[in-house]
């Protein structure tokens, strides 16, 4: 079987990893992909977008089987290109898409079907939205506020505003550019700030069953103590305890079934990996976002404890027979630490020599991912992005991993690496 997966990250290291370790891959190829994912797949230059080329390239090598893993691939219609040449892929629709690629679409959803989310109001313009801020709707002026563009950002589209001053300035800043491409702020959403503990549950769907994963937790603020700009991700843990039976059964029949459900109904059956970040509030789990992907680094944590062959799994997600497929997971824990790059989320610095992964990969249940990596003339391995590395372990259980985890991380360094010392905390 020839597979090929799409992006260029850590998530896609992860991925193709997990296909390259089948017995029934003989050849794993990824666009772009980076120096890391080239130990174990073969690169192919091809931007991730160019959904057009890349179905060519499906057709032109015989490629058996896709797997998409940034979302801006699939908002550009990759799945719909593929499928319409006969081409076996997994990954969401454009028309399912817009459960993430548009925040006020999913709000707006949510209120159809009614999922459990926070109160919400959009907002055309930076005026709009300051009219709505200073209404009362969301409190007093020292109430907290979320405030989000409504487009892709890669992670870094939500400010949590502490009090109504600093929602205003949020809502211009994004309105300005000065944050994001102002294009994905073009609407504004506006929630009540929810307060509880963050779970983020994943799925794999094939538009009428679904298999839930590994409860997993994100740290997404750049600095310790969750402070800081919000970045793509700095770290992860997965463990079962993070959701009680009851928790979880509450969750599938007030929040997955009405969303396949509301999706099937609407025309964009979901088959894909769906993505619900939840907020476990005094009044029970609420929505945060959907994502219709693999997160980012909450792949890496979840991989490294799939017992069960990923080909099979994305087979019966095209074929629609998940509920036929027996999905086994290592008991356990897992966790995920990113190594950034210096400046990161802003400007981060490239082309610096990476030391000790050699060291650091000989660590026993230690897998290191590379998320923004490249060689140099010497083919040494370089920064290429913000996000670098995601050093990933599996136990028994959480405080062992996260043990194993920096105990790999620090086998790793270069000039300006920065990362999180209480992922897991």
């Amino acid at each position: 079987m020839k597979v090929l997966v799409v992006g260029s990250g850590g998530r896609e290291h992860a991925i193709a990893w997990s296909f390259a370790r089948s017995g029934r891959v003989e050849q794993v190829y990824c666009a772009k992909g980076n120096a890391g994912i080239a130990q174990v797949a073969k690169l192919v230059d091809i931007g991730p977008e160019d959904v057009v080329g890349l179905a060519d390239f499906a057709v032109s090598e015989e490629i058996d089987l896709t797997f998409v893993g940034p979302e801006n691939s699939l908002a550009a219609g990759i799945t719909d290109e593929f499928e319409k040449r006969g081409r076996r892929i997994v990954g969401a629709s454009a028309a399912a898409s817009r459960l993430e690629s548009s925040k006020s679409f999913a709000k707006d959803f949510m209120a159809r079907h009614g999922i459990p989310t926070a109160a919400y109001e959009t907002a055309g313009s930076a005026e709009e939205a300051v009219t709505i801020l200073e209404s009362g709707k969301f409190g007093d002026k020292d109430s907290p506020v979320v405030v989000k563009a409504d487009g892709l950002a890669a992670g870094k589209g939500v400010i949590m505003a502490s009090d109504r001053a600093e929602a205003i300035e949020a809502v211009r800043s994004l309105k300005a550019g000065e944050i994001i491409d102002s294009a994905a702020a073009s609407t504004i959403v506006l929630e009540e700030c929810l307060f509880g503990k963050e779970v983020s549950l994943l799925m794999f769907a094939d538009g009428n069953h679904f298999a839930l994963m590994p409860p997993t937790r994100d740290h997404k603020r750049i600095g310790e103590g969750d402070t800081g700009p919000n970045t793509g991700g700095m770290g992860t843990v997965t463990d079962p305890s993070m959701l009680s039976a009851e928790q979880t059964r509450t969750i599938v029949s007030d929040i997955i079934e009405p969303t396949l459900a509301g999706a099937a109904s609407e025309g964009f059956p979901f088959k894909g990996i769906l993505f619900l970040g939840l907020m476990m509030t005094s009044e029970g789990a609420k929505v945060l976002e959907y994502n219709v992907r693999f997160g980012d680094p909450e792949t890496q944590a979840i991989l490294v404890n799939l017992e069960t062959d990923l080909t099979g799994i994305c087979e019966a997600i095209i074929e629609g027979t998940l509920e036929k497929t027996v999905i086994s997971w290592k008991e356990g824990s897992s966790a995920c630490v990113i190594l950034a790059s210096e400046n990161y989320p802003s400007t981060p610095r490239k082309g610096d020599v990476i030391e000790g992964l050699d060291a650091a990969s000989k660590h026993e249940n230690v897998e290191v991912f590379h998320a923004g990596t490249a060689f140099d003339d010497s083919s040494r391995y370089v920064t290429s992005g913000g996000r670098v590395l995601a050093v990933t372990a599996v136990a028994s259980n959480m405080s062992n991993s996260l043990h194993r985890a920096y105990k790999a991380v620090n086998e790793i360094s270069w000039p300006g690496m920065q990362y999180r010392r209480d992922i897991g905390k």
